[in-house]
């Protein structure tokens, strides 16, 4: 979550209710769930961090003034990392499809070219479970679960083939 909101922020400085609502809308249906105070918390944990910087802000007539959060050098550091990152498998794929709309919101990376580092890690990780697989004993417990892995890997590396085309047509369209 805290690489999600730094990455929203590298877009724009903004207040914790915007960044709220973004995120709900970057993750759609899933987003409901999401709770506003988390949020703020990570915001606090980032400005203690040195990631953010909290200013005052004017607001309107009948609010008063309000927090709006930006990066600092490091905080922009980290989102340059985040998005260089090629781990896998993640455990929520949520994370990576906020690092898709944050990229692309705040026009810090290719969402293409992300999908495809990560395509090319997956590869790479399916090439080594299918010699590892390959190299055990038939019926032998680890060799059902690197029987596993090579599934995980091979429908992950289905998922990414679709954010490729999503991806690809938002960028011709958009």
């Amino acid at each position: 979550m805290q690489d999600a909101v730094l990455a929203m922020l590298a877009k724009e400085p903004s207040h914790g209710y915007d960044l709220h609502a973004r995120l709900r809308r970057s993750l759609g249906p899933l987003g409901e769930s999401m709770n506003r105070g988390q949020i703020y918390v990570t915001l606090a944990r980032l400005e203690k961090a040195g990631l953010v910087v909290c200013e005052r802000a004017d607001g309107l007539p009948e609010r008063p003034e309000r927090k709006v959060y930006a990066l600092t050098p490091a905080g922009q550091q980290r989102v340059a990392a985040w998005l260089a990152e090629v781990g896998w498998p993640k455990p929520d794929l949520a994370e990576f499809h906020l690092k898709l709309a944050a990229a692309a919101a705040a026009r810090l990376a290719d969402p293409v070219e992300l999908v495809g580092a990560q395509r090319r890690e997956l590869l790479r990780r399916l090439r080594e479970a299918q010699r590892a697989a390959l190299a055990e004993p038939a019926g032998s417990g680890a060799g059902l679960l690197l029987e596993g892995v090579v599934l995980r890997l091979q429908a992950d590396l289905r998922w990414l083939a679709a954010c490729e085309r999503a991806w690809s047509n938002e960028v011709e369209g958009g």
